[in-house]
């Protein structure tokens, strides 16, 4: 390390408490590396998919399409390593203060509650990114491919990083050390990936009563009005069913990926910011500060002056005729 570097660190230490140690947090940092052994295995099934996409003539694919979910991976994973670091930062911190971190040691039962509760925070904060525009924003890149394949799945939003972990702060202060909950975290994204595809039907009931499905993800990639902001699940469907939001796949409408208005560019630097920039259009034409806040803070298709969009409002409508 150099002179230069250890001077940056040392400085930085004397911002931390005194039981806090920046060298020794980012050795615990460089443990969670799950993401390097789950990498290669998503794209060999990416790749073994395109295969049988082409074999079949199956239609799962479309050039461009898969170029930008790829591009948005590569951001992805360079835009996340800021926040990701900073936050592991702030969970250590909250580590510390916990009553319960003697408590609990990474015993079996510690991994299987903070497997439930890590869902739990996936839930609310898959869904609010649904809910309030601006964290949609940074989530609609991911809802923006036109097909439903494991490309899609690498397709992954970038704003939503640099709010994405401020949901999982409560675990350390429960007692959970932070590489604990980032590796549950890592875990619960590598169950994602496989749900994102056409070529899985059905499973057995109660396999598809309590966990997400290819079938429940597809309803959640669906721009049809019935399946809108419907299974936010991310492991455990279970919560979708209890607060609301459940919707299942019906065999008489197949579902219409991407958005209610699909964007017209697969340009990487377009598909990741043009939200932001329809957000800033509203707001420069709104009048009041109320109305200003609201395009940040309300669902997306909330409109101060036109017709109201949100889908819960077009699911009204469309039900009530």
């Amino acid at each position: 390390m150099s002179t230069r570097s250890s001077h940056a660190i040392n400085k930085l230490n004397t911002l931390l408490p005194e039981n806090m140690n920046l060298e020794s947090i980012a050795n615990e940092f460089a443990k969670d590396d799950l993401i390097y052994y789950f990498v290669p295995i998503f794209l060999i099934t990416m790749l073994l998919e395109m295969a049988f996409n082409y074999h079949r003539k199956l239609d799962l694919y479309k050039k461009n399409d898969t170029k930008a979910s790829l591009w948005m991976m590569l951001f992805v994973s360079v835009v996340d390593l800021t926040p990701k670091f900073v936050f592991f930062i702030a969970f250590y911190y909250l580590y510390q203060l916990s009553p319960f971190n003697h408590v609990i040691q990474r015993q079996w039962w510690a991994w299987v509650l903070l497997f439930v509760l890590d869902d739990f925070i996936y839930y609310w904060f898959h869904r609010l990114n649904h809910e309030v525009r601006l964290f949609w924003a940074g989530h609609v890149s991911h809802h923006s491919a036109i097909r439903m394949n494991f490309a899609t799945a690498l397709r992954q939003g970038i704003g939503e990083r640099i709010h994405k972990y401020l949901f999982w702060l409560p675990l350390p202060l429960l007692g959970f050390d932070p590489l604990m909950v980032f590796t549950v975290m890592s875990v619960n994204l590598f169950y994602q990936f496989w749900v994102h595809t056409e070529l899985i039907h059905r499973l057995p009931i109660w396999y598809e009563l309590i966990f997400n499905t290819p079938s429940h993800h597809r309803v959640h990639h669906a721009s049809n009005i019935r399946y809108l902001d419907c299974n936010h699940a991310g492991v455990f469907i279970v919560w979708d069913r209890l607060f609301g939001t459940f919707a299942a796949e019906m065999d008489n409408e197949k579902p219409t990926y991407g958005l209610t208005e699909n964007i017209t560019s697969t340009k990487p630097i377009y598909v990741a910011t043009h939200e932001y920039q329809s957000i800033w259009k509203d707001i420069s034409r709104a009048d009041g500060w109320r109305d200003k806040l609201n395009y940040l803070l309300m669902a997306p298709g909330w409109s101060h002056d036109g017709e109201d969009k949100r889908s819960k409002t077009l699911r009204a409508k469309q039900f009530k005729s």
